[in-house]
C-alpha cells in the first residue's frame, strides 16, 4: 500500500493506494500517517480511496479510529472516491452515515469552507 500526500490550501489531501488490511501494513501506515498529521497540527484530512480494492474489518476500524481522532482534535476527515465495494462496507456496517463521502475532490474541499456542502454528503449517502 502507498500514500501519497499533498496539501490544498489548509487542507491534507492523502491518495491511498492498496488494500487497507491487515494482511500487509495497510492499516499501520494509515494509522501512522493520521497520528503524525495530527501531531503536526493539520487537522482538516480528505482520503482519496479511488484506489483502495479491499478493507478489512481492521481497516474499517482503523478509519473510524482516525475518524474519531481527528474530531477529538477539532477537525474534519472526509472520504472522497469511495469504490463501489467500500461503499457497500460503509453502508452494512452503517458508517456511511458517519463519514461524509464526496466522489469530486472539489466537492470534498469546499465542504471544509461551506456547511451546505454537508447536506450534500449526507444525500451522498441516501443515495447508495
Amino acid at each position: 500500500m502507498t500514500i501519497e500526500e499533498r496539501r490544498v490550501r489548509d487542507v491534507v489531501v492523502l491518495s491511498i493506494s492498496g488494500d487497507i488490511a491487515t494482511n500487509g501494513d495497510g492499516v499501520t501506515q494509515v494509522a501512522d500517517k493520521v497520528r503524525s498529521l495530527l501531531q503536526d497540527g493539520q487537522a482538516r484530512l480528505v482520503l482519496d480511496l479511488g484506489r483502495v480494492r479491499y478493507v478489512d474489518s481492521a481497516g474499517l476500524g482503523e478509519l473510524v479510529h482516525a475518524f474519531t481522532a481527528v474530531r477529538n482534535r477539532g477537525g474534519a476527515m472526509k472520504l472522497l472516491n469511495v469504490t463501489k465495494r467500500v461503499s457497500e462496507l460503509l453502508v452494512v456496517t452503517k458508517l456511511a452515515t458517519v463519514f461524509e463521502c464526496f466522489d469530486s475532490e472539489a466537492e470534498a474541499l469546499a465542504s471544509f469552507m461551506s456547511p451546505s456542502a454537508a447536506g450534500a454528503a449526507s444525500k451522498w449517502a441516501s443515495d447508495r
